[in-house]
């Protein structure tokens, strides 16, 4: 099973008790704006991305965690890697993506959690590059990519959404942890 902890936060892989908890967040069109094409998911879609992730694990030995905090044990969202097909720019690529739920927005949790998993990748996993992708106007994403310290690498269109986004990338070579 693996776990990472940081300071406030444990994240791991999914359980069944879960579910519910992430269907709250992913049902909020505030929490979903800016992933996919913004719709928010039902208990079933948001049963299906917990299997894709967990698939993921499997196949890749990497995923998307269930992050929750350390004080509490309460679910606050999902953070960690996947792989990044979707556009032709990042095919055959990691890409490390967050999504938290709106009453843990602002507090340093995301940056936390994705530091955690950049730093999993690289020295874990022994990836050589980890990219991000972020839908332009989305400034939050924005300032957590910075934090990571990834570089732009260029725009393009997500082909299944039509939606401007940002390509971002660090190598190991650049990684400061």
């Amino acid at each position: 099973m693996t776990e990472i902890r940081t300071p406030r936060l444990l994240l791991r892989r999914w359980t069944d008790d879960d579910l519910v908890p992430l269907a709250e967040i992913t049902s909020d069109p505030d929490v979903m704006r800016w992933i996919g094409d913004g719709s928010v998911l039902d208990l079933d879609g948001t049963a299906e991305a917990i299997e894709l992730w967990e698939e993921e694990w499997d196949d890749e030995g990497f995923g998307v965690f269930a992050v929750e905090l350390l004080a509490s044990g309460e679910l606050i969202g999902a953070v960690g890697l996947s792989a990044a097909d979707d556009l032709p720019e990042t095919r055959h690529q990691v890409r490390v993506e967050w999504r938290l739920g709106r009453p843990f927005w602002g507090q340093g949790y995301a940056s936390e959690a994705a530091q955690a998993s950049l730093e999993f990748a690289l020295q874990d996993r022994g990836l050589d590059r980890v990219v991000a992708v972020n839908r332009v106007g989305n400034e939050e994403s924005a300032n957590v990519i910075r934090k990571l310290g990834m570089a732009h690498d260029g725009d393009t269109v997500d082909p299944a959404t039509g939606a401007p986004v940002a390509l971002y990338g660090i190598d190991l070579t650049e990684y400061e942890g």
